[in-house]
């Protein structure tokens, strides 16, 4: 056998680094001292994926970009890799230690235990591999950031772009230091200090919340109403507290009739609708969506269809099935299309209506055949209708 030459070896040394890296990060699956006890003993930073079995985009990291070559090539030679779910084992104490509320969150940690960068969210590969040199870079690190605050730098373009650093960590953080921030700006009218100002408002306590209230009309200049009452509301919804009785709803009210006073009965009705659906209580949610639709007029007939079918998923009962008939009626006249006849059509058939249930069914067919629509949920529908009814001996 020939000698491979020198070069030939690099090659096969470069090979083999690749290869290492071909199936993505490496995670260890060492008991935490451990992991701490080697990070100290080769001084390396510990990255951790903070994340719950639960969490949408946690899987997506899995999927989309922990495997990646590129990202286990850079993560693997600069970071001990763990990850940890936070709602089990030692990852209970974890979440706790560091404070971790949003998934996913990433942590670099040093053998100390103590945290040098982090931040939450998904992130893409090339987002994720500038993470990764955030952290191993001194003056990028959260952790340089802290002591440059605590040692008193109060300077404009810091405190702005700390506010950055900790509103990507995403446990509200980040609002004392955008207060800050703006309290070194003579004008917070400015574009930038409101486009600041409107990607950092996430507290309907802070005063940055009261300063877009009180200039709504110049922020939906810049954005438009909507979006301005989106963001409103996003803030609103993000700021209530969690209980688990109906006392959220005077918290909605309250914050709603200091947003939009002239408003805010209609937006607390709304939201109460959510509110009880998410709740799981389908009695009040009802009870929420009959009330909402008699005073106020709805003219979205894509919404007045979800609720009419939600009443049909969730209830037996008569007179909120024929309650649910109505929604659909007006869903149909606001815009006469397959999805609103098939809701209707189960209403009927879950009725009794058999004549009616058929004849809207076949409508509803024929609007799916125009429009080249899968119908089969129909025709399973009238397939049922149709069928002989089983004799029940006695």
């Amino acid at each position: 056998m020939k000698k491979l030459n020198f070069l030939a070896l690099l090659c096969l040394i470069s090979f083999s680094l690749a290869a290492q890296g071909s199936d993505g990060i490496v995670f260890k699956k060492d008991d935490w001292s451990s992991i701490l006890a080697q990070a100290k003993a080769e001084d390396k930073l510990i990255f951790v994926d903070a994340y719950t079995t639960w969490c949408g985009p946690c899987k997506k990291m899995d999927r989309d970009v922990f495997p990646q070559m590129e990202v286990g090539s850079f993560y693997n030679a600069m970071f001990i890799n763990v990850k940890m779910d936070m709602e089990k084992g030692q990852g209970i104490k974890l979440a706790r230690d560091y404070n971790v509320n949003a998934f996913p969150t990433f942590l670099f940690i040093d053998g100390d235990g103590k945290i040098m960068h982090r931040t939450a969210g998904f992130h893409d590969v090339n987002q994720f591999i500038a993470l990764g040199n955030e952290a191993v870079d001194p003056a990028g690190r959260l952790s340089t950031f802290e002591k440059q605050y605590q040692d008193g730098d109060r300077s404009p373009e810091f405190l702005k772009r700390y506010t950055e650093i900790r509103y990507d960590i995403a446990d509200g953080s980040h609002d004392d230091i955008a207060l800050e921030y703006l309290k070194t700006q003579e004008d917070w009218g400015t574009e930038e200090n409101q486009t600041f100002l409107f990607a950092n408002i996430v507290d309907a306590n802070s005063e940055l919340f009261d300063y877009l209230l009180d200039n709504k009309d110049s922020f939906a200049a810049m954005y438009g109403q909507n979006a301005v009452m989106a963001k409103v509301q996003e803030v609103i919804y993000a700021s209530i507290e969690d209980t688990k009785d109906d006392s959220s709803l005077a918290q909605i009210e309250r914050l709603f009739k200091k947003a939009y006073p002239v408003r805010a009965e209609q937006m607390t009705a709304r939201f109460s609708m959510t509110y009880y659906r998410q709740a799981g209580d389908r009695e009040k949610y009802m009870d929420a969506a009959t009330a909402y639709y008699k005073k106020y007029s709805a003219d979205d007939q894509a919404e007045l269809n979800e609720v009419a079918w939600t009443f049909f998923k969730i209830t037996k009962d008569k007179s909120r099935l024929k309650q649910a008939v109505k929604f659909a009626k007006k869903s149909v006249k606001l815009d006469n299309n397959y999805y609103n006849n098939d809701t209707m059509a189960h209403l009927y058939h879950a009725l009794g209506k058999k004549r009616k249930a058929i004849k809207v069914a076949n409508k509803a067919i024929a609007l799916a055949e125009k429009d080249s629509i899968d119908y089969s949920p129909t025709k399973e529908l009238l397939e049922e209708i149709n069928s002989p009814q089983p004799v029940v001996e006695k």
